[in-house]
């Protein structure tokens, strides 16, 4: 059975699947390296739900890792799968893709445009490139590779000659009714026996053919169309000869399955042989195989008759999404990590999954939350580097900024994620720009090069030109508002006056806060650096009012970037200009 890590605020549920996961290993293979596993489908675009099923195993190899333990973490490709269906945000597709359906992943054509030679490496290649620039360390395996040169030819004649027994086990589901409402997955290793059971009702899954000539586990790919819409008609344990017939195409041939690499075993039998098979110790699994007659408690007993053990490993939680705007995974499906990337450093993604428990949920910003995020971290970097983080905390932030190979490369001089974001907006790119306002922030310490702030500004500008709508982006007024600069009243006109005096003096980002936060409050009589403690409640309404009339003197609207940052990003002049002076 899985193992649920209990923990509290201050525990670290890396450490203590750690702990069990190298227990077990001694117990079960000592002296040998410890091996984790994974499993992904590159059917379609693998998302930042699947990247949970590789986290996981991750995180708990890299701390057996810093421990002087050998690992390996294995990720199974399952691109001997079938291709169940087009999926939705796939470029080029179109109807001829049905055509392609019940043939293997890697016998499908790329999508259109693509330099990769088959559908599966398609999709595989943009989760390699991911997983890389996350500093994941793993041992990938095609299972088109390890079916069609016959590494498995034991373990499948194996099953077919057992198949009583695991027609036994399985049937002990099979009377069991699905359940009323499928728990939502998003674990797309199951995806062969989801388009089988739609023709089967074993529990939801498919569990291999059966009919009267009995129960087959194994599943021939046609040598006629190439599909697997197969039905075994005989077998003969001594001479393995296997007789099938395709209901696709009426294709016939009799075969020596000792010889025969054309075909696979269906999910159920499958995933527990490759348990044994490789010696895997820990590997997760959704939520979605916590029910009666799922492949993964189905498996704990099918493994037993390859002669190996069901691995231990948590149950995972869903991964939900916060906002996503003009992507193209957006067309019907959901962001991958690649997407993520291009957004957020793999400091951030990896500290996401670092700092929830595997059944914990949590969500994944493409908003406006992910400047909230980076405020986040960057207060636990902070604490990190003084020393008052919490044990927990301390032990995330290791996780995500570097792993037993070393220190992930990061931004030498990380600003506010909100500030690049804001000036990136601005300037529309414009380097020569970027760095006269991000050198401005801080006048004593000036920037020499926006290397110093990348990858991070990279990342803030392809959040603000993929993520936030055109009619929320920053543009300055090319000319003075000089209707709404007329009809003023003498305060509004005098609070202008006070921030245009202060410019020169406070051109720097904290000064800038200082003189825009202090104007209302001098205009009411009281200091500038008076605090909210010594002001009346009447102070904040005048600075809600004061903000409203710069935003719309310089953008037109009632919001906009942090004013602060607005100001250094318009520059002096004009900004004198379009406040009237």
């Amino acid at each position: 059975m899985p193992i649920v890590a209990q923990s509290t605020e201050t525990t670290d549920w890396v450490s203590r699947f750690a702990d069990e996961v190298i227990e077990e290993s001694e117990r079960r293979a000592p002296g040998k390296p410890v091996v984790v596993a994974s499993g992904l489908s590159p059917s379609g675009p693998i998302h930042l739900g699947n990247l949970r099923e590789v986290m996981t195993p991750h995180l708990v190899a890299d701390e057996v890792r810093r421990r002087g333990h050998q690992v390996r973490h294995l990720i199974s490709w399952d691109d001997y799968d079938r291709y169940r269906k087009v999926p939705n945000g796939v470029d080029g597709v179109d109807g001829s893709w049905a055509e392609h359906i019940g043939k293997p992943l890697t016998s499908v054509p790329a999508p259109a445009g693509s330099a990769h030679p088959n559908w599966a490496e398609h999709f595989k290649a943009a989760m390699v490139d991911a997983l890389a620039e996350m500093g994941v360390e793993f041992d990938g395996i095609s299972q088109t590779a390890q079916y069609t040169s016959g590494v498995y030819r034991e373990q499948i004649l194996h099953a077919m000659k057992h198949r009583g027994d695991i027609d036994a086990i399985l049937d002990q589901y099979r009377t069991k009714k699905a359940p009323a409402k499928k728990q939502q997955s998003q674990k797309p290793v199951d995806e062969a026996e989801l388009e089988a059971a739609e023709g089967s009702g074993a529990a939801g899954e498919d569990d291999g053919s059966s009919g009267s000539a009995g129960y087959f586990p194994y599943k021939p790919y046609c040598g006629g169309c190439g599909k697997d819409l197969t039905t075994v008609t005989a077998y003969d344990d001594d001479t393995t000869e296997l007789t099938y017939t395709c209901t696709a195409c009426g294709f016939s041939e009799t075969v020596a399955l000792n010889e025969f690499n054309r075909g696979k075993l269906v999910w159920k039998v499958d995933w527990p042989m490759r348990w044994a098979y490789e010696g895997v110790v820990f590997e997760p699994s959704g939520v979605d195989h916590s029910s009666p007659g799922s492949s993964f408690q189905v498996g704990g007993q099918i493994v037993g008759i390859f002669g190996g053990k069901q691995p231990i490993g948590p149950m995972y939680a869903f991964v939900g999404i916060s906002g996503m705007a003009k992507m193209s995974s957006s067309k019907g499906g959901v962001p991958t990590p690649g997407d993520a990337l291009k957004i957020m450093e793999p400091q951030l993604l990896r500290w996401l999954y670092a700092r929830r428990r595997p059944n914990q949920s949590f969500k994944i910003a493409f908003d406006q939350e992910i400047q909230r995020l980076y405020d986040e971290w960057d207060k636990l970097d902070a604490k990190v580097a003084d020393g008052s983080a919490l044990p927990a905390d301390i032990a995330a932030h290791s996780r995500a900024v570097r792993t037993a190979a070393g220190e992930l490369p990061r931004t030498p001089r990380p600003m506010p994620y909100r500030t690049l974001a804001s000036v990136a907006d601005i300037t529309a790119g414009a380097e020569d720009q970027t760095l006269r306002i991000l050198s401005e922030l801080d006048p004593t310490d000036p920037l020499s090069s926006l290397d110093e702030v990348r990858p991070r500004l990279d990342k803030a500008e392809a959040w603000i030109n993929t993520q936030v709508p055109a009619d929320q982006r920053t543009i300055v007024r090319q000319e003075a508002d000089a209707e709404l600069l007329k009809s003023l009243d003498e305060a509004s006109q005098q609070s202008l006056r006070l921030l245009l005096d202060g410019l020169a003096e406070h051109w720097s980002l904290d000064g800038l806060t200082h003189l825009v936060y202090g104007v209302p409050k001098v205009q009411a009589g009281f200091a500038a650096d008076a605090t909210p403690k010594e002001l009346p409640a009447e102070i904040k309404t005048a600075q809600r009012s004061f903000f409203a009339l710069l935003y719309h003197l310089l953008v037109g609207r009632d919001t906009g970037p942090r004013l602060p940052t607005l100001l250094l990003a318009v520059g002096q002049e004009r900004v004198r200009a379009l406040l009237g002076e």
